[in-house]
């Protein structure tokens, strides 16, 4: 009697994700570096689950499931990874931001990748409504997922009973889990594309300060008595950031005169110098102490030889100053002295 035939084994059928489960196993056993964190969440959680459920494979199996896979990269002739969340990632930049906005808001796709990691990037103005508009628990979690730097920053700019409020909270935070900081993240990303894009960058005060800056001293000071008289917390507000040539003994260093001296073009310094009258013939002063004396001393002739300067001119030769220091201040090369309220 002939022996009997052997009957093939059955195989198992295996799904496309228990498939990658297999060949992510393999990989990493192998050493390869994969970024599974560039994954949907999502997915990583599934991918985790397939990879936990493998015990045994045999060998034809998985040989199959090899073939499989390499015959798929040597057939793949591009590929677009990050779905919708990636397509507004490319788009970002080649869209208006206001329409780039309303598809975010149509899609559900606030935002890509860690959200905390946009939120840390708002400027401090909009962080310290954030924290205002929250509970101190939420506030907590806020401050503990900031850089240091930036939460000692903010709790200086809310009022000291909730900066205590939110200080005390952050000591429950030691319980507070992934998923709900994650959560937490989302949540204030959404509130923060659902907010108005703003037309101008800098606040209102900041512009009328820069405005007034350039213009005439005359002018200048009508509108800052009429702006005061009006509203005085604003008048306030825009005079502190207002910096011209009459605040410079105020605002610059005196080590730092000779950089801003270096900066102008001698004939305008001279110009501003022999320009000044009562309002700002201290900062003339202040300049001239605070360098060389032998410079001091050739540019006192050169204002004599000047002799006296038109008001359109003085007021020119001044802005020009002004601007060397603002130069030299956007450079690093200096820091302005803050006002003190």
């Amino acid at each position: 009697m002939p022996p009997a035939t052997p009957v093939a084994a059955h195989r198992p059928r295996l799904s496309r994700r228990q498939k990658a489960a297999i060949i992510v196993r393999l990989m990493l056993k192998e050493g390869a570096q994969l970024q599974l964190d560039a994954l949907p969440e999502a997915m990583q959680i599934e991918l985790t689950h397939e990879m936990g459920a493998i015990r045994t494979i045999d060998r034809e199996t998985l040989n199959s499931v090899i073939e499989e896979f390499m015959a798929e990269v040597n057939d793949l002739g591009a590929a677009f990874p990050g779905g919708l969340e990636g397509a507004l990632e490319m788009l970002d930049g080649a869209l208006s931001a206001t329409n780039l906005r309303r598809i975010r808001r149509e899609t559900g796709v606030v935002i890509q990748g860690d959200p905390w990691e946009m939120i840390a990037r708002l400027p401090m103005e909009d962080l310290t409504a954030i924290l205002q508009r929250e509970s101190a628990e939420i506030a907590a979690v806020i401050l503990s997922k900031l850089p240091v730097a930036t939460s000692a920053v903010l709790l200086s700019m809310i009022p000291n009973d909730l900066a205590r409020q939110i200080t005390l909270a952050v000591s429950g935070t030691e319980t507070t889990d992934p998923d709900t900081v994650r959560t937490i993240g989302h949540a204030i990303a959404a509130q923060v594309a659902e907010e108005s894009p703003r037309a101008f960058d800098d606040a209102p005060v900041h512009r009328i300060g820069a405005i007034l800056n350039s213009s005439r001293s005359d002018t200048r000071e009508g509108m800052l008595t009429a702006l005061t008289e009006e509203n005085a917390d604003l008048g306030a507000q825009v005079r502190k950031t207002i910096f011209t040539f009459a605040n410079i003994s105020e605002r610059v260093e005196p080590r730092d005169i000779p950089k801003v001296t270096r900066a102008i073009d001698q004939a305008v310094l001279i110009t501003a110098l022999a320009s000044v009258d009562e309002t700002d013939g201290d900062a003339a002063d202040f300049i001239l102490a605070n360098m060389s004396q032998r410079m001091a001393t050739q540019l006192r002739e050169d204002m004599s030889d000047r002799g006296k300067v038109k008001v359109a001119e003085g007021e020119e030769a001044k802005a020009q100053v002004i601007a060397a220091i603002r130069d030299l201040e956007q450079a690093g090369e200096l820091s302005l002295v803050e006002q003190e309220d």
